[in-house]
């Protein structure tokens, strides 16, 4: 994670931008609309400068920071295959488009059920509504083996 430098400034919230910081990433973090944001830091961002965080809730320190509430990327059906070679030591999936090392979490849209995958391989190929191929870990993770398929979301945890 990057290293926050947090203020306490006139009952405002102020932040030191770090290296590769971004008003998108930022405005995430705190909850914030990026417009929001640049309205109140007009100009770009540079490495040391203080931004102000308009409507954050003032935190103690960096460790209290809420981890931002992740997007679903998409939904569709799930099915399971044998995975590549090394699908029985990770929790692997295959995905049409996701960079190959994204990490995702794929949750069973009737149980509630989910797992982390890490994207290895390419497919499922043929239907448009399956969405993603799971390693038979994961689709036992899932409870899935059984029905051979199932509706999910999946949201990405992280891109390599």
């Amino acid at each position: 994670m990057l290293g926050l430098a947090l203020l306490a400034s006139a009952g405002a919230q102020g932040y030191t931008v770090q290296p590769g910081d971004t008003f998108w990433e930022l405005a995430q973090r705190y909850g914030v609309a990026v417009a929001a944001l640049q309205a109140a830091n007009p100009g770009e961002l540079r490495a040391g400068q203080v931004l102000q965080l308009p409507g954050a809730a003032p935190r103690a320190s960096a460790d209290d920071a809420p981890v931002p509430a992740a997007t679903v990327f998409q939904r569709g059906q799930a099915v399971y295959y044998g995975g590549r070679r090394d699908a029985r030591t990770v929790m692997t999936a295959a995905h049409l488009s996701l960079p190959m090392g994204t990490w995702v979490r794929v949750v069973h849209q009737r149980s509630g059920r989910s797992v982390d995958v890490l994207i290895n391989d390419r497919g499922p190929f043929g239907i448009p509504s399956r969405i993603i191929d799971l390693s038979d870990d994961a689709a036992r993770v899932l409870g899935i083996l059984s029905e051979g398929i199932a509706p999910v979301t999946l949201t990405i945890l992280s891109r390599p």
